[in-house]
């Protein structure tokens, strides 16, 4: 049978461009859908060219079905090089240049999404990804594919920028490290946290790229301020050097791979300084230069080198390491970044998994806006929910079907409510 399948690969390896009056589409491979058992996963790499190692990560994980590229600009540059050229099989390798809009709800498009085990982001405009498929068919098929069939996600460049639940949009343009510090709201300074991908362990995250060139340190200290102040969120970030890789696999394992020892390729692993007492920034306010200095550790970031093997390991769930690396501390003075040499910070446990065991429940994301997630151990499958609001009518009831249960809220009024699980009231919820 796999001897038959190769032969299937060589006899009818197809390289079609076809177009359609909202998209161009490159197809490498087989024009048949083949359907597997994809394994998930994300890979956020950093721009420039890439990472071949990372590449052949993503493509494992899609355990040899279709792999769909999504862009807005460009053509087939991915189609052979993930098809041929890194000898990981795949059943084809299809490209779909998005040229408007109407796109997002092309039903060709969306067939296939819903037929893809790996979907790629190239780079490009992150406010043109943003503003074509956000709240859209599109961005619904692909948070489907992510939570339904376990497909394996990622991009570079604007790609992995817009992974994270956080997100700086571009809307109105890039921003440099010295705008963004200088006044973190300026107008370029465009952080959102509206529902697009929907990667839960990326849940507080945000993402930065070409973090080497030029510097974006102070940016990103500025992105977590404004997370702060205008959600009320401790926010965590992934940075990476161009040429460098973060793979999270769907247990919350972090890889970093790049060329070191020969090339300086870092990953940045960043968040809010937990020791502090009052972790919020001194002044963040509009028109004024940022002052988020804590004595000069308002943000610990622990750098750490990407190699062929990725063997530099991250922890999400707990949001630590065994690695070897350097910490940091970040800070921003009257609008000047300031860098030091740190320690890792004595945090208490984060993450997902950590708070199931700690509350046996986990409800995210809050505030919720779209869809509400009840995850549980597996012993509480089958309990009865309940979403009451603060008069105690019901909302939403039903039955937990598995560990991470989803709930569409669409359409209940803005508020708080609590859930109730069995006959243990749980936590409140913000419903937006």
């Amino acid at each position: 049978m796999a001897f038959n399948k190769q032969l299937s690969l060589v006899f009818f390896f197809v390289s079609v461009l076809s177009f359609g009056q909202n998209y161009t589409s490159y197809l490498t491979g087989n024009s048949t859908d083949l359907v597997t058992n994809p394994t998930g996963g994300i890979c956020l790499m950093g721009g420039a060219s890439e990472d071949d190692n990372a590449m052949k990560w993503f493509l494992e994980r899609a355990n040899g079905g279709d792999v769909l590229v999504l862009r807005a600009t460009g053509s087939d540059g991915y189609n052979d090089y993930l098809y041929a050229t890194l000898g990981i099989n795949v059943n084809s390798v299809e490209t779909i240049v998005c040229n408007n809009i109407n796109a997002s709800s092309d039903a060709y498009v969306l067939n296939k999404i819903n037929q893809a085990e790996a979907i790629w982001f190239a780079g490009g405009n992150q406010w043109t990804y943003i503003s074509y498929w956000r709240n859209s068919p599109v961005s619904d098929a692909i948070n489907l594919a992510i939570q339904q069939r376990n497909v394996v996600i990622g991009g570079t460049s604007a790609g992995m920028a817009i992974q994270g639940k956080y997100y700086f949009s571009a809307e109105n343009g890039t921003v440099t490290s010295n705008t963004a510090t200088t006044n973190p709201f300026a107008s370029t300074m465009t952080v959102d946290s509206t529902s697009f991908i929907q990667n839960t362990i990326l849940q507080n995250v945000i993402t930065d790229t070409h973090f080497d060139s030029p510097d974006r340190k102070g940016r990103l200290v500025s992105f977590l301020a404004r997370i702060y102040t205008d959600f009320g969120i401790s926010g965590y970030a992934i940075a990476c050097d161009e040429y460098t890789a973060v793979c999270i696999d769907t247990v919350g394992q972090a890889r970093v791979f790049g060329g070191h020892p020969t090339y300086d390729d870092n990953a940045y692993f960043v968040q809010l300084n937990c020791e502090a007492p009052n972790p919020a920034p001194e002044s963040c306010t509009p028109g004024n230069p940022l002052t988020w200095d804590l004595n000069g550790q308002a943000v610990k970031a622990f750098q750490v080198k990407g190699d062929a093997a990725g063997s530099s390991i991250f922890n999400l769930n707990l949001w630590e390491t065994n690695s070897t690396g350097n910490w940091y501390n970040w800070s921003v003075s009257n609008g000047v970044f300031q860098e030091s040499v740190g320690i890792e910070p004595n945090c208490p446990a984060l993450g997902i998994n950590q708070e199931m065991k700690e509350n046996q429940v986990l409800l995210y994301p809050n505030p919720a806006e779209e869809m509400l997630t009840i995850a549980v151990e597996p012993e509480r499958i089958g309990e009865c929910y309940k979403i009451v609001d603060q008069l105690g009518k019901t909302i939403r009831i039903g039955a937990l079907e598995k560990m991470k249960h989803q709930i569409p809220i669409s359409g209940i009024e803005s508020g708080i409510y609590t859930v109730i699980i069995g006959n243990q009231s749980i936590k409140n919820i913000a419903i937006k």
